[in-house]
């Protein structure tokens, strides 16, 4: 038995990580933490940028580590937070990603539909605290901001929470994408609370003006950059044609745990009331599904070995993505050509060679979960309001995209 459990961890991106709890580090040793090793952080992002193999492992520490930075500010300024609370939220931030299924949000609503990553963790988390005895509880009503000092909760998820500062300051580490650098340490070095709110004294404005900068930019740059878009496109693609051949009786090579979820169609409320599926989700991690596509390369079926050998081999799919819709008469040529070159009897097989689609992004959504600024005579104002940077390049309006992926090679 391990009786020195306040362990050091070595990390890439801050150096040394504290464990400073007990049940911290039983968390971690849990298996369906351990799991995260194997789930890749940004899924198939590494087919555009070769580094970027870390995992939602790492993410979660590194997360946990920037809360804990940030809890000592907020108490070194005077903010009530109990020991209580401050492991709660540690317990918050470090599983708030344990839900996450193969490759993080590319799959996701593919293996499960209609269920997210947040629903999955809390089930997990649920779990844990039958495990722990109940140890959990005050982190689980803070991860669902079911907690009375809401300001806990919005250092989980809002939109200047641990988990973005963390993610982009890992993501482009690991990418090696120079535009998405924050100033992490400044940003939370200047956080404070007042009404339980998280603000941020107004002596940071420019790193939080550099902080949505750089989200904007790796939106566009690293996570929907069009190579990623159309390997992802790809993978759920096979994954959905996987599932209907499966449905129609082929018996095709997988490994076990993934085989559960193509010959089953699970809702929400099954999730919810049969333990045995999250039992059978958390043995599922990226190696199931790389193993598979490898094997699918040889199946007869001419869609699914197709769609695999591309991935396999990134062979990857052209895409194009524009601010305006695509022509219909090119859609419908490149239908054609598709058609004629792939011999496909019908739309039905069609769909899986050509996918027409929009994606979007928020650099920073107005309404209730706003980031607030704190100036020197307690005025409190919106981060696009107290900005001339941000007001000047509409920040706070969605930008949408559309996007088409199909074949190389196909030329009209």
């Amino acid at each position: 038995m391990i009786t020195n459990k306040k362990k050091i961890i070595n990390d890439p991106v801050y150096g040394f990580i504290n464990l400073p709890y007990n049940i911290v580090f039983d968390l971690i040793e849990h298996p369906y933490f351990q799991r995260l090793r194997r789930i890749k952080q940004l899924g198939l992002t590494h087919l555009v940028y070769p580094g970027a193999l870390h995992t939602r492992f790492h993410h979660s520490l590194g997360a946990m580590h920037l809360m804990q930075m940030a809890l000592q500010t907020l108490k070194s300024k005077g903010v009530n937070i109990s020991e209580k609370e401050n492991k709660a939220a540690l317990i918050a931030i470090l599983l708030h990603d344990i839900g996450h299924g193969p490759f993080s949000h590319a799959l996701e609503n593919s293996i499960l539909p209609g269920v997210d990553h947040e629903l999955l963790s809390e089930v997990f988390m649920k779990k844990l605290n039958e495990t722990f005895e109940g140890e959990l509880s005050l982190g689980i009503n803070i991860f669902k901001n079911e907690y009375s000092k809401g300001f806990l909760s919005q250092l989980v998820s809002s939109q200047l929470d641990t988990d973005r500062l963390d993610y982009l300051t890992r993501d482009s580490f690991f990418t090696g994408v120079s535009e998405g650098v924050i100033g992490t340490q400044r940003i939370i070095k200047m956080l404070n609370v007042a009404d339980d709110n998280l603000l941020v004294e107004e002596k940071g404005i420019y790193s939080i003006e550099k902080f949505l900068v750089a989200r904007r930019i790796m939106y566009w740059q690293v996570y929907l950059h069009k190579t990623v878009l159309a390997a992802e496109t790809i993978l759920i693609k096979i994954l959905e044609r996987a599932k209907y051949l499966s449905s129609q009786g082929s018996e095709l090579f997988t490994t076990p745990a993934l085989n559960y979820f193509l010959k089953n169609s699970i809702s929400k409320e099954e999730l919810l009331n049969n333990d045995e599926v999250i039992e059978r989700f958390a043995l599922l991690d990226d190696a199931d599904i790389s193993a598979s596509i490898k094997s699918w390369v040889h199946e007869d079926d001419l869609v699914l070995s197709t769609l695999s050998k591309a991935l396999v081999n990134r062979k990857l799919f052209t895409c194009e993505i524009q601010k305006e819709p695509f022509d219909y008469f090119r859609i419908e040529k490149l239908k054609d050509k598709i058609m004629e070159t792939y011999k496909l009897k019908s739309e039905e097989e069609l769909s899986y060679f050509l996918i027409s689609d929009t994606t979007s992004n928020y650099a920073y959504k107005p309404g209730n979960d706003k980031i607030n600024m704190l100036s020197k005579s307690g005025k409190v104002k919106d981060i696009v309001e107290a900005s001339d940077q941000l007001n000047t390049y509409n920040f706070n309006k969605a930008v949408i995209k559309h996007f088409i992926c199909y074949p190389k090679g196909i030329n009209i």
